[in-house]
């Protein structure tokens, strides 16, 4: 039985400079940090990435990518009736933010901070999806199939419900006496979201 290859140097950079963003914010991050937790010396890292700058773009820009790419091709699928394909999109997120929880404080940090870092206005890189999903809220609310309300206000909403439970898990860990990333509360906080939307919306 073969096992896998080791993953690449910059690969590994990458993997080690994003749980370091996440745990340290960028400021809070170093070079030397990062090359410490990958086990290479900072002229090896520098070799690979002009700038801490440079790694911190290539980790959320990628990550940010594959998520993208995932919404729409679930957003894309046709043939589904308004409630699957609703929950099909919450389940989609709801997994992709599991499976990327560093990735999420990340996020959460630069829509905070605003500090510039990436080089171009994240808000403008996700707004069509948010207007795709408004008009898909809005056709389906103008047909009856789900309760009329404000469209926008409902994403916002699901959206903090979602990445607030990811970007929040050392301090819910704190107030539940629990890892909220165990399966089993993961299963329970899914099974929530979708009684949410459910709750909200059914006519």
């Amino acid at each position: 039985m073969t096992s896998d290859p080791a993953p690449s140097t910059r690969e590994a950079i990458l993997v080690e400079a994003q749980h370091c963003f996440a745990e340290q914010g960028f400021d809070g991050t170093s070079l030397n940090d990062i090359a410490a937790g990958v086990g290479i010396r900072r002229p090896s890292l520098l070799h690979h990435f002009a700038s801490k700058e440079a790694i911190y773009r290539e980790v959320f820009e990628r990550s940010l990518s594959d998520w993208i790419l995932r919404i729409e091709a679930v957003g894309d699928a046709e043939g589904n009736e308004p409630w699957d394909q609703l929950e099909l999109v919450v389940d989609t997120c709801f997994d992709w933010f599991a499976e990327n929880p560093d990735f999420v404080r990340i996020m959460r940090r630069e829509a905070l901070d605003n500090q510039g870092h990436l080089g171009f206005d994240l808000g403008a890189v996700l707004k069509p999806l948010f207007d795709r999903a408004a008009a898909f809220f809005d056709r389906e609310m103008g047909n009856g199939v789900f309760r009329k309300h404000d469209s926008e206000q409902l994403i916002l909403t699901g959206l903090g419900a979602l990445l607030g439970y990811f970007s929040d898990t050392p301090f819910l860990q704190g107030v539940l006496g629990r890892d909220p990333l165990s399966p089993e509360m993961l299963d329970a906080r899914r099974d929530h979201i979708r009684t949410f939307f459910r709750a909200a919306l059914e006519p």
